[in-house]
């Protein structure tokens, strides 16, 4: 059960994470239509873009039963991937926490400096998220004989 739910996560913070501001337009742009008046960049089009690509991908969950790489829990690398994937997960959400919350802070200073941690956290997250989801690709693969 936990995989899942890793994968799960993997799969919304990956969008979230590559197209932040495509998936902010969405959520403003659906405001907008409900009649709300919203400027860009703002905290709820975020918001509520992030709630359509968790349904998204929640849909996509409940239709094909799971999500890949499914890998093979006995397979050699799974737990590797999976820890991979997991250690992407929490750079990658340190990154969508930073973009919800930068207008907290009221320094300019400390702001640049999260700004570019974050950003370097944006951009490892991808790199492991690719290392893990081979990991994991690669433990469904059936052993070779020698």
């Amino acid at each position: 059960m936990g995989a899942r739910i890793n994968l799960f996560f993997a799969w919304f913070l990956i969008p979230q994470t590559l197209l932040m501001g495509w998936v902010a337009v969405c959520g403003r742009m659906l405001l907008e239509i409900l009649g709300l008046s919203t400027t860009e960049g703002d905290i709820p089009g975020r918001l509520v873009g992030s709630l359509l690509l968790f349904g998204a991908v929640y849909l996509v969950l409940y239709f094909r039963q799971s999500l890949p790489p499914e890998g093979n829990p006995a397979g050699k690398g799974y737990k590797t991937g999976q820890r991979l994937v997991l250690a992407a997960n929490l750079l990658g959400g340190l990154f969508v926490v930073f973009q919800y919350t930068f207008p907290l802070i009221a320094d300019a200073n400390v702001h640049l400096l999260l700004d570019g941690f974050t950003n370097a956290f944006g951009y490892w997250a991808m790199a492991v998220w690719v290392v893990g989801f081979s990991f994991l690709y690669q433990s469904a693969l059936p052993a070779q004989q020698a």
